[in-house]
């Protein structure tokens, strides 16, 4: 009994031990197998770093206004009796556009212009006999008070009919007509509203940091969404106060407005060029890859060990300002190195790659996503930030 439980024993120790070897045996032979396997170089997108010329530009967003722009009320209530204008039309300064009921007004201007005729007469009169000593002093003086009197009266009246026209304070197009002929009006009415399209005026807002590369005629341009012309302007206003609640400073630019292509309350882009520097590195943007760690860019160079293998070394970079699909780089690059710029999503430190024919290409899905940096990479970073 004792023999056979032995025997077992060691038959169940064999075959434990052959299951441990082979396991064993097995994961030797895969680790060899994949070590001695080469890695394919993955395809990738690369633009040859240089130093070139640099236009930074300040970009914002705002609203264009006419350079003279006003909603038209009267001064007085009362009924139109006369529509002078049609709308979109344009109308000169000066120019009659409505009028209201003035019967009564009118026939005190002709009850106040009588009065006038009659003191004027008496002023006369008692001129010419004091100029015979005897007409007295008293009685001239009061005809002179008179004819003042009734002067003042007359223009008063003619007052009172002005308020009763709307005339165009300046030049412009008129809007729509937001009355009908017969409507009664009270004072402060809005009749419809006078813009100068050929000057208009944009308002926008920058950040404090930027208030110092502003000044008074500084060039701008100008573009609305849609249109493929742009408008050149320059600055004509700089709010002397940063708004403490958004930290932001308000901007007004004047602009020509040639055939009345922008409209009064338009979005539109605004662009201001910034002096042109010399000698920077910029890349496309699709280059730099942000993550937790920061910045960095793949650069392309020969293998240590063998120079004919190009492999993909991550650098972290210093990004600065960003232009029209570029950014400057600061540090981390120098001019002839070669940076890749699609495909770095499937990359590591270190890895295999294949040059294509393409430079700058468009950038592929999730190529601009945050991605974490290899762990060789990160320890330099960390190396480096000690």
């Amino acid at each position: 009994m004792v023999k056979r439980l032995i025997i077992a024993v060691v038959l169940l120790g064999l075959i434990g031990g052959g299951l441990v070897g082979f396991n064993l045996f097995r994961d030797k032979m895969i680790t060899d197998i994949f070590a001695n396997m080469p890695v394919q170089p993955l395809p990738v997108s690369t633009t040859t770093a240089t130093e070139g010329p640099w236009q930074p530009t300040i970009n914002g967003i705002g609203t264009v206004n006419a350079g003279q722009g006003v909603d038209l009320s009267v001064e007085a209530a009362g009924i139109i009796t006369e529509v002078l204008f049609t709308a979109n039309s344009r109308v000169e300064q000066g120019d009659l556009l409505l009028r209201l009921d003035d019967v009564a007004q009118r026939s005190d201007l002709a009850v106040a212009q009588s009065q006038q005729e009659l003191d004027t007469l008496n002023l006369e009169r008692a001129r010419e006999l004091q100029s015979r000593g005897i007409g007295t002093s008293a009685t001239l003086d009061a005809n002179q008070a008179a004819a003042r009197t009734s002067a003042a009266q007359v223009e008063r009246a003619m007052a009172l009919i002005e308020q009763r026209q709307l005339i165009a304070p300046f030049s412009g197009t008129i809007g729509l007509p937001r009355i009908d002929l017969g409507q009664y009006v009270q004072p402060g009415s809005i009749i419809t509203t006078l813009q100068d399209l050929d000057d208009m005026r944009v308002d926008f807002s920058l950040p404090e940091q930027q208030l110092p590369d502003l000044f008074i005629g500084q060039k701008l341009t100008v573009r609305a969404d849609g249109s493929p012309d742009s408008f050149a302007g320059e600055i004509t206003g700089i709010d002397p106060r940063v708004n403490a609640a958004s930290r932001m400073v308000a901007v007004r630019g004047s602009i020509a407005n040639p055939g009345g292509q922008l409209t009064p309350g338009q979005f539109v882009r605004i662009r201001i060029d910034l002096p042109r520097e010399e000698g920077v590195i910029a890349l496309p943007q699709t280059a730099v890859v942000t993550s937790l760690y920061g910045d960095y860019v793949y650069a392309v160079r020969p293998r240590e060990d063998d120079s004919e293998v190009l492999e993909a070394r991550q650098i972290f970079v210093d990004p600065g300002r960003r232009v029209e699909g570029r950014v400057e780089v600061r540090r981390g690059v120098a001019a002839g190195d070669i940076v890749v710029t699609a495909g770095q999503n499937r990359l590591t430190n270190g890895g295999p790659v294949l040059l294509s024919n393409a430079e700058d290409p468009q950038p592929e899905p999730g190529t601009e996503a945050t991605t974490e940096p290899t762990a060789d990479a990160a320890d330099t970073a960390g190396a480096a930030a000690q």
